[in-house]
């Protein structure tokens, strides 16, 4: 299981949030640690490409820079598939990003195998 879980239910609405979470995931990653970053809610509107390209928090840096810190260190990402039909994506919201859809039963999962859960 990953050492760290980063679940991210904040939309683009509030860009601190949002980008501060994926900067501790890829961070994380990064440092060498199993890493998975799970997008629900509002948060799945993290990876829409209009979202990723211009998302950018105050003092918390680029979304597209953390998100792809976190690829490039094999951290992956899971993304509500209800919360995304919800909001009118369908796969093509996961071209180019290491991601899956995944549903309730996989956060819980994920949540009960990790070592440290963060929620943003």
């Amino acid at each position: 299981m990953f050492a760290f879980l980063v679940h991210i239910h904040t939309g683009p609405d509030d860009p601190n949030k949002a980008t501060l979470g994926c900067l501790v995931a890829a961070t994380a990653a990064q440092a060498g640690h199993d890493t998975a970053l799970f997008l629900a809610g509002d948060g799945v509107r993290l990876l829409d490409p209009s979202v990723t390209a211009s998302l950018e928090g105050q003092g918390t840096g680029r979304l597209d820079d953390h998100l792809a810190a976190l690829a490039a260190a094999d951290g992956r990402i899971f993304v509500s598939g209800t919360s995304a039909r919800a909001r009118g994506f369908d796969d093509a919201l996961l071209a180019g990003h290491p991601a899956e859809f995944a549903m309730p039963d996989r956060l819980v999962a994920l949540a009960s195998g990790a070592a440290t859960v963060l929620c943003y």
